[in-house]
């Protein structure tokens, strides 16, 4: 059997997580979000997210890892037989995002040759749906395969594959040594001309501006520990795995405030960058910022191509580092959500690492190009909604009662922590776990379930975005569901890796596991 692989050093993790928390959301949703849900009001019920469910189950899945020096599905098992299907639910639902997230990096890479000459001209809309991506008119129509986006794609695959078939030290630790400090130094340019624009004062005040009428509401801070569970990489596998490659005497504790805070800093930053923008853009068309507001994929491909036409100088080189602090992020969050599943099998099915990357990798990439194809769009957008709703939510909420309440893992945890950690852990930690997080994630879950079951069976006209019932079940519904059923699946086939914890392998007592 391999030996288990490690960080070389603590920085090199700490890059690693952040760059897996760093991802494409940070840059086109957090700005949206905030702003939505209050401006500069909506930061406190932010700030009490990341403090009572983000950086407490960040310590959660970091000491998981840790005690239990496996992948997700193989730290489950090790902690009860029972649970094990719940790691290979977090690596299925790694698996269906990794398919559609290079997607969206190779757009990237597209648009950051596209900066050259400002190709996408002064109908950017039409541009990216009709030139670049070539969109099929009926969702659920795939049609045939776009060469602009599936070259790209390929690139991005190939980089990857080839990061992660270089091992956890000398490929993913060195891509992130390299493209984190590059992603932060890309990205202060871009803040810093952003800030320096006409009107730019003008979109700041609008994101920083608190409105208190709404921060009673519920909606509001619903959506504040959504943002948290979709930008840091939790409950899905990541940081689970992560963990299991750290040192004896890594510190967890201090590990996980890092990694929190520095993804609510980059945030922050995308914020600053993307409002200061914003403001330009409104002033430039004589318009409120709430004309010019957007999230997601139109901000990032039509919104932001369009005000990169309207800059007073250098649109080209503002244009190209814009699009390759997109490529970066992706890279990095891609990097981290495919090692699930290579670690998941090399533990379970005793592969080395090699062939898991290869075979993975290799399924995954040829799924990716159903997203590359003209329908592709659309198919990501409902498979996107539904994985990170059904999916990333779902089994946070899933994860944190299982340990929280039925396994009743906590202290088990708290006690493998503290000793090897600066910061320990207290009542705060306990409450979160147990009482905060599983009451607010319930109250979304249910509010989450209750909408979208209504909109597909009581009206059939107000699906998600307006699709057809067909292409919302087998779109979205199946494919989250397939993540668990899958999961379970794979659960009950035979352990061929090491399942037993020895010395070697975890560096502590483990009296209570045998």
């Amino acid at each position: 059997m391999e030996t288990r692989s490690q960080w070389g050093t603590r920085a090199g993790f700490i890059l690693a997580a952040v760059g897996s928390a760093i991802g494409l959301g940070n840059i086109w949703r957090f700005p949206a979000v905030a702003y939505e849900n209050g401006g500069g009001a909506f930061f406190i019920p932010y700030l009490f997210a990341l403090l009572t469910a983000g950086i407490p189950i960040l310590i959660m899945e970091f000491t998981m890892g840790h005690r239990y020096r496996g992948s997700a599905p193989l730290t489950f098992r090790r902690m009860n037989k029972k649970a094990e299907f719940i790691g290979w639910w977090g690596v299925l639902v790694a698996f269906i995002i990794s398919t559609y997230y290079s997607v969206i990096i190779a757009w990237a890479i597209s648009y950051s040759y596209f900066s050259l000459s400002l190709a996408w001209g002064d109908d950017t809309g039409g541009f990216l749906f009709g030139e670049y991506l070539k969109l099929a008119e009926t969702p659920g129509q795939i049609g045939s395969m776009v060469p602009s986006v599936l070259f790209p794609l390929l690139i991005v695959w190939a980089l990857v594959l080839f990061l992660l078939y270089r091992g956890v030290s000398k490929g993913i630790e060195l891509a992130n040594r390299i493209f984190i400090p590059a992603l932060v130094i890309v990205f202060l340019i871009i803040v810093v001309r952003a800030v320096t624009l006409p009107g730019a004062l003008s979109g700041l005040d609008a994101f920083f501006k608190p409105d208190f009428s709404q921060f009673f509401s519920p909606d509001v801070w619903i959506a504040a520990y959504g943002q948290i569970f979709f930008s840091l990489s939790i409950a899905f596998a990541i940081m689970i795995t992560y963990s299991s490659y750290l040192s004896k005497r890594a510190d967890i504790t201090n590990n996980a405030f890092i990694v929190g805070f520095g993804n609510s800093g980059f945030e922050l930053l995308a914020g600053i960058g993307v409002f200061g923008i914003l403001g330009f853009m409104a002033t430039q068309a004589g318009v409120s910022i709430d004309e010019v507001i957007d999230g997601g994929v139109g901000l990032a491909f039509v919104a932001f191509p369009a005000i990169i036409n309207e800059f007073p100088a250098m649109n080209e080189l503002f244009g190209l580092l814009f699009f390759i602090s997109l490529t970066l992020a992706g890279l990095t969050s891609l990097l981290s959500i495919t090692e699930t599943y290579v670690a998941g099998m090399v533990d379970k099915f005793n592969f080395s690492r090699k062939k898991a990357v290869l075979f993975g990798g290799g399924l995954a990439a040829i799924i990716s190009l159903l997203f590359a194809s003209q329908g592709g769009l659309y198919f990501l957008d409902v498979v996107d909604y539904f994985i990170n709703q059904f999916g990333v939510a779902l089994l946070g909420l899933v994860e944190v009662v299982l340990i929280a309440w039925i396994l009743r893992k906590l202290k088990t945890l708290k006690d493998h922590a503290d000793p090897i950690s600066d910061i320990r852990l207290g009542s705060w930690w306990t409450i979160s776990l147990t009482m905060i997080t599983p009451v607010v994630m319930g109250y979304m879950m249910y509010g989450l379930f209750k909408q979208n079951l209504m909109r597909l069976f009581d009206n059939p006209s107000g699906n998600y975005e307006g699709y057809t019932d067909t292409f919302i079940f087998f779109g979205g519904w199946v494919v989250a569901a397939a993540a668990l059923v899958i999961g379970i699946l794979l659960s009950l086939a035979k352990w061929k890796g090491n399942t037993e914890i020895n010395n070697d392998e975890n560096y502590f007592d483990d009296r209570e596991a045998k």
